[in-house]
């Protein structure tokens, strides 16, 4: 009797599929179309040895998708940094001999081989080669350390091979390699059991019907932080102030403009939430007085608005918390650490996320950032420039080790 396989869900997913110069190249094709049939987004990157097998196009249409072959094709989609940034689990299916040489030793010499070196998501390997290839002991030995580095990588098949021989060496079942891609994404679920409450975007204090005072957050990394926290198993909430993004699903999103209407929102949500990130930039002044009806520029050679100070979310949630773990975001255009540190001890903060707003390649609008993240124990992690969802994941792991994983320490700001 066979045993009964659990259900493969792998809705939502992104997935990179690599196909390498194997005889079993044309057993992918069936993979992918598994894979999407399961709800995946699969991204194809072939080597050029593999294209002998199976052209490009049998990939694409099956995918949707431009199949990825070429490391110098388009500099500027950068797919070596963008398809392993975004997705979920990187696939090699089939992988030769020569290619778990490479990943082995890190050697990176075509487009397959650098998006590995640059995967920080679950990498799942299917090896397909003759029998004594697969037995041979540099191949163990090249298998060995990428299991010890903590890539999945499935033992082949025993079964008639291209040269003739029986033995070891097939490509394993599509089942079992689904089966091991749906344990390596359950594996990420680290979030499981925490009720994350998000903040994103600016915020709009009104002058008028028609004008207001805002900023230029683009909502991007509070949007990408309540994807991540979903993909890892968490329930999220997102207060979102306007933006042109849609909310990811799966979250509940909760839609505000004002700094009043934020405060509000967070604080209904706090108490029954286990870790706040509050990545939203409220604005900090607003018109003491909004004006009914749109203000009129005839006969006047200037107009003064009269601000006052928005209340101070972050900190009034902090002093409010029981269990919570609270983590803010200081976006600076100067003095960055200095001014983060500050803020972590004046309002209270388990963790503060500091980025220099003035970069050319990141912070508000753009799709990447970098960051320094510093604790109220002192702790301090720098990471470098790096997509916004990817970098979600990077303060998600942050927190968790930090914050959940390990024992409440008593704050440096007490």
């Amino acid at each position: 009797m066979v045993e009964a396989q659990s259900p493969i869900n792998l809705w939502g997913k992104r997935l990179v599929l690599g196909v390498t110069g194997s005889i079993a190249a044309y057993k992918a094709v069936g993979l992918l179309r598994s894979l999407v049939c399961e709800g995946a987004t699969v991204s194809v990157a072939m080597t050029q040895a593999a294209t002998k097998f199976v052209t490009p196009l049998t990939f694409e249409v099956l995918s949707g998708r431009r199949v990825a072959t070429d490391l110098f094709e388009s500099r500027e989609e950068m797919a070596h940094l963008a398809l392993p940034g975004q997705a979920h689990a990187v696939i090699v299916a089939p992988a030769t001999a020569n290619f778990l040489a490479k990943a082995a030793i890190g050697l990176a010499d075509d487009l397959l081989s650098t998006m590995l070196l640059n995967a920080r998501c679950p990498v799942i390997v299917a090896p397909a080669m003759d029998g004594d290839m697969w037995a041979h002991p540099t191949v163990m030995q090249h298998v060995q350390l990428l299991r010890a580095r903590g890539v999945v990588v499935l033992d082949p098949e025993v079964g008639p091979l291209a040269s003739g021989q029986v033995a070891q060496g097939r490509l394993p079942t599509e089942l079992s390699i689904l089966d091991a891609v749906q344990k390596a994404l359950i594996s990420q679920l680290d979030w499981r059991g925490q009720r994350v409450l998000v903040s994103a975007g600016p915020t709009q204090e009104p002058i008028d019907p028609v004008r207001f005072i805002s900023n230029r957050s683009s909502g991007k990394m509070g949007y990408a932080i309540a994807e991540a926290a979903r993909d890892r198993g968490a329930e999220v909430i997102l207060v979102t102030g306007p933006s042109s993004l849609t909310p990811p699903s799966g979250v509940t999103a909760v839609s505000v403009n004002t700094a009043s209407e934020m405060s509000d929102a967070l604080s209904r949500h706090f108490p029954s939430s286990t870790v706040l990130i509050m990545a939203a930039a409220v604005a900090d002044f607003r018109p003491k007085v909004s004006a009914g009806q749109k203000l009129k520029k005839q006969g006047k050679s200037e107009l003064v608005i009269e601000l006052e100070a928005t209340p101070d979310i972050l900190a009034t949630l902090s002093l409010r918390r029981t269990s919570q773990i609270v983590v803010g975001f200081a976006a600076e255009t100067e003095h960055v650490l200095s001014h983060a540190k500050d803020k972590l001890r004046g309002k209270g903060l388990d963790l503060i996320i500091a980025n220099d707003v003035s970069r050319a390649d990141g912070g508000f609008g753009s799709d990447d950032n970098a960051v320094v993240i510093l604790s109220a124990t002192g702790e301090q992690k720098v990471l470098e420039l790096m997509p916004k969802r990817r970098l979600a994941d990077e303060i998600l792991t942050t927190v968790r080790e930090l914050c959940l994983v390990s024992p409440r320490r008593e704050s440096l700001v007490e």
